[in-house]
């Protein structure tokens, strides 16, 4: 195995890990403030085709960038209204946006970009070497041979982690998440936070889809998410609800599927159907495997009514 395979692979293994961190580290936010969120696939989805459509009508990638994140914002927004203000069942309401959201991206992306004739081709995100570190042997390129999103990707980590474990807006998220009666009777606002908690990883789910779109392809595809939703929910349990451990199985899944785009290139003979699944099973076996050994927040996909607005 020469060095350019394993460099080729590596950067790949990064590139492929960035929208499973991105959406992973959202539903972190999400899971934290106990709100169960399978709606992750829809709304990476919706993000993507947001990315492309601002890149393309107003010609940069900022635009795009942008468009991504204020559709990942709304669509959170109207996730929070329907779970936390009216109290309904997460998990139907998760699989209604996945549902929507490949329906309206396959269609408004049909109308817009014209996909059923030729892929519209936006503005990507460009890739920026840092100076130094770039010629590092193998891991240079690899790891500092990436797009500004990587790089933000990887840097929100510790962030989150501070934010978490060190501020107090953190503590009271935590909070919510174990005990909201409590919370709400220490004057912790437990609606408001699982808001905002929810519009976060709204945003962060919008900039995973975009850097799908405008990350690595350039352009929007029908299902271009391809499960990386679920995928993601699959790194925060296998990552047990913590920003590092989140980070720690993006980069396996990521690899994994690097790994099953290369194994041609490494020589070994092996049917293509069972690599294209590889991903896949190894997100289920991780998920059976760990998803009875870490403790998710105990007010998880409970609805709570707030103290002001008991009748008793």
């Amino acid at each position: 195995m020469n060095e350019e395979v394993v460099v080729s692979f590596l950067a790949a293994a990064i590139r492929l890990s960035v929208p499973l961190l991105l959406a992973g580290i959202g539903i972190l936010f999400m899971s934290r403030s106990g709100i169960l969120n399978i709606g992750m696939e829809g709304m990476v989805l919706m993000g993507a085709l947001a990315g492309v459509v601002g890149a393309h009508y107003y010609g940069s990638m900022e635009a795009g960038l942008l468009a991504s994140v204020l559709a990942g914002a709304f669509i959170g927004l109207v996730f929070a209204f329907l779970v936390v203000t009216t109290g309904a069942d997460q998990v139907v309401i998760g699989t209604a946006i996945n549902l929507l959201g490949l329906g309206l991206t396959t269609v408004f992306g049909r109308s817009l970009l014209g996909m059923g004739q030729e892929a519209v081709q936006a503005e990507g995100i460009p890739v920026i070497p840092i100076p130094i570190l770039a010629d590092i042997p193998y891991v240079g390129e690899a790891l500092f041979h990436q797009n500004l999103l990587a790089y933000a990707s990887f840097l929100l980590v510790p962030a989150a982690a501070l934010l978490f474990y060190k501020t107090n807006w953190g503590l009271q998220v935590r909070a919510v998440g174990e005990h909201p009666l409590a919370a709400d009777t220490l004057g912790i606002r437990v609606h408001k936070t699982r808001y905002a908690c929810c519009v976060i990883g709204g945003m962060l789910a919008g900039i995973a889809g975009c850097s799908l779109s405008l990350g690595i392809l350039n352009q929007f595809t029908e299902n271009m998410a391809a499960g990386r939703g679920f995928i993601a929910l699959s790194a925060v349990i296998f990552g047990k609800w913590t920003p590092g451990g989140t980070m720690a199985a993006s980069l396996l899944f990521g690899g994994a599927d690097a790994l099953q785009l290369r194994f041609q290139s490494f020589g070994i003979q092996i049917p293509y159907q069972f690599m294209l699944m590889f991903p896949y099973l190894l997100t289920m076996i991780a998920l059976a495997w760990f998803s009875g050994k870490g403790k998710q927040p105990a007010a998880t996909a409970v609805p709570y009514k707030s103290l002001s607005n008991r009748s008793e």
